[in-house]
């Protein structure tokens, strides 16, 4: 819900740093497959209970998963493998979170943290899903027109994850509650992203059969 807003704002930000890495030969897949290990690091950091330790490896992902986008399209390096990277370590580092917290906890967080993951696997199933068919059918993608896959909006986007996160590490004994909140929201993005993919590929299936059809009669 908030990315559409937040990125426009944090990319003139990045805009020195991307410069300074390119001018140093590092390239997007590179900084993707760092950032990755560095929010890996959090996981044992949030098992220890190393709290402030494991946001600050959660903020550093972050801000380097900003980067790679932007450095592969200053350096005319953009591709689908980059696209299919940066987006599959993302949800690997999603669910990866939850998982410290289980472990540091488990009798507190393992059901509230089962249903957090549950809920991240139908938030990424039904994004991936309609993307697959986004690509399928060239689909215009009118507010994230710089990421590499269709972005159908929903109530719990990349910046709300982060958001959570970063509160989870400040108020890790709040786990239990917010993170079955978190999923509750989650829920809602799941249901709308379903009706609306299944809404608009349904919508352009009839107009491309009717365009079709109207096109095979012309030739006649």
């Amino acid at each position: 819900m908030l990315d559409k807003y937040i990125t426009p704002i944090i990319k003139p930000l990045l805009a020195p740093v991307v410069r300074l890495l390119h001018r140093h030969g590092i390239t997007a897949d590179q900084l993707t497959v760092f950032g990755f290990l560095i929010g890996l690091l959090a996981v044992p950091l949030l098992i220890f209970e190393l709290w402030l330790c494991a946001l600050a490896a959660i903020v550093f992902n972050r801000i380097l998963d900003g980067l790679d986008g932007q450095l592969a399209r200053f350096s005319n390096t953009e591709s689908s493998a980059g696209g299919y990277l940066d987006i599959t370590l993302d949800f690997l580092f999603y669910a990866a979170i939850p998982l410290g917290f289980i472990i540091a906890d488990p009798e507190q967080n393992a059901i509230a943290g089962a249903l957090l993951l549950a809920a991240f696997i139908g938030t990424g199933s039904s994004f991936l899903a309609f993307a697959i068919a986004a690509e399928k059918f060239h689909l215009e993608k009118p507010q994230f027109k710089y990421k590499s896959f269709y972005f159908l909006n929903g109530l719990t986007e990349g910046t709300e994850t982060i958001l959570l996160f970063i509160v989870l590490c400040i108020w890790p004994q709040q786990f239990a509650l917010l993170a079955t909140l978190f999923s509750m929201a989650c829920a809602i993005t799941i249901f709308t992203r379903i009706q609306g993919g299944y809404r608009t590929l349904k919508q352009h299936t009839a107009y491309t059969y009717q365009a079709t059809d109207i096109d095979s009669r012309g030739a006649r």
